[in-house]
C-alpha cells in the first residue's frame, strides 16, 4: 500500500511563508514600538522614526520621581498572595472534585463554571460594597480576595481535569502505605501535577499582575495603587506622558516574561491535560 503525499506548489509555499512573516510582524510590532518609544525624549514620542536621541530619562523619571516602587511593592504583595493561596485552593478543590463523590458535587461544578460567565463590570459594585463593609478598601488583602474570586473557579475546574488523568491506583497505593487522603495528595499526587500547577500559577499570576478594573476601583491614592492602577496616572484627562508610560510598561512586562519563561515548558501539556478530561 502506497501513501500518497501532497506536495505544496512553490506559489502556495511562498504565500504560506509570506503569511507567517506578516503575522509575526503584526505580533512583534506593538511591543517593539513600546520599547523604542520608551527610549525617546518626550517631545519625540509620536515620531515615526527610530530612536534619534537615545535617552533613559523616562526610566529615571519613573523610578525616581513617581511612586512606581510603591506600586511595584503593592503589586508584588498582591500577586504573591493571590498566586500562593489561589494555587493551593484550586489544587485541593480540583483534587476533591476528581477523587471524591459527595452531595452537591455537580451543582458545585456548575457553580465554578457559571461564575466565569459574569462580566467583570457587573461585579465591581457588589464587590466594592462588600470590601467597604469589611474595611478592605485600599488594602492588599481586599484585592487578593477579589482576584481569588476570578482565578480560583477556572483553575479548580482545570485542575480537576488534570487530576482525572492521574491513575486512581496511585491514591490506593498511598492509602495502603498508611497515608491520609491529604498525605496522599501532598506526597504522591501533587508532585505529578507540575504541568497543571504551572498553568494554574501562571494564570493566577497574570490575573493579579495585569488586572486594571478592580485595582483602579478598590485602591485610591498613589502610594496605595498597584502597577496597573499606577499606569493610568501617566495618561489621564489632564495630560499624557507617553514616554513615562511606555518606560513603566516595559519594566512591568519584564517580571511577566520571566515567569512565562519558567512556566512555558509546562504550559502546553498542562492546558492540554486539563482540557481533555474536564
Amino acid at each position: 500500500m502506497t501513501v500518497r503525499t501532497h506536495k505544496r506548489s512553490p506559489l502556495a509555499s511562498a504565500g504560506l511563508h509570506a503569511g507567517l512573516l506578516l503575522g509575526t510582524a503584526i505580533a512583534l510590532f506593538p511591543p517593539l514600538w513600546l520599547l523604542v518609544t520608551s527610549f525617546k525624549p518626550k517631545n519625540q514620542a509620536f515620531s515615526t522614526a527610530l530612536v534619534q536621541d537615545f535617552t533613559v530619562q523616562n526610566y529615571d523619571h519613573v523610578l525616581v520621581d513617581t511612586h512606581f516602587l510603591d506600586w511595584f511593592g503593592n503589586s508584588l504583595v498582591v500577586v504573591l498572595g493571590t498566586t500562593v493561596i489561589g494555587v493551593f485552593i484550586a489544587s485541593t478543590t480540583g483534587y476533591a472534585l476528581s477523587r471524591f463523590r459527595f452531595p452537591g458535587m455537580r451543582p458545585l461544578l456548575w457553580t465554578l463554571l457559571v461564575t466565569q460567565m459574569f462580566p467583570m463590570a457587573v461585579l465591581i459594585v457588589p464587590l466594592y460594597n462588600t470590601m467597604a463593609t469589611l474595611g478592605l478598601l485600599n488594602q492588599p488583602a481586599g484585592l487578593i480576595i477579589t482576584y481569588l474570586t476570578i482565578a480560583v473557579p477556572f483553575c479548580a475546574w482545570m485542575m480537576k481535569g488534570f487530576f482525572d488523568t492521574v491513575p486512581v491506583s496511585i491514591d490506593e497505593s498511598g492509602r495502603v502505605d498508611g497515608l491520609s487522603p491529604f498525605g496522599t495528595f501532598w506526597r504522591l499526587i501533587l508532585p505529578l501535577a507540575k504541568p497543571g500547577l504551572a498553568v494554574t500559577g501562571f494564570y493566577t499570576f497574570v490575573t493579579a499582575w495585569a488586572e486594571v478594573a478592580y485595582a483602579t476601583a478598590f485602591m485610591t491614592g498613589e502610594p496605595n495603587m498597584t502597577l496597573a492602577g499606577g499606569l493610568q496616572t501617566f495618561v489621564n484627562q489632564y495630560g499624557a506622558d507617553w514616554g513615562s508610560m511606555t518606560a513603566a510598561a516595559v519594566i512591568i512586562a519584564v517580571p511577566a516574561a520571566v515567569v512565562f519563561g519558567f512556566a512555558q515548558r509546562y504550559l502546553v501539556s498542562g492546558v492540554t491535560a486539563g482540557a481533555v478530561k474536564s
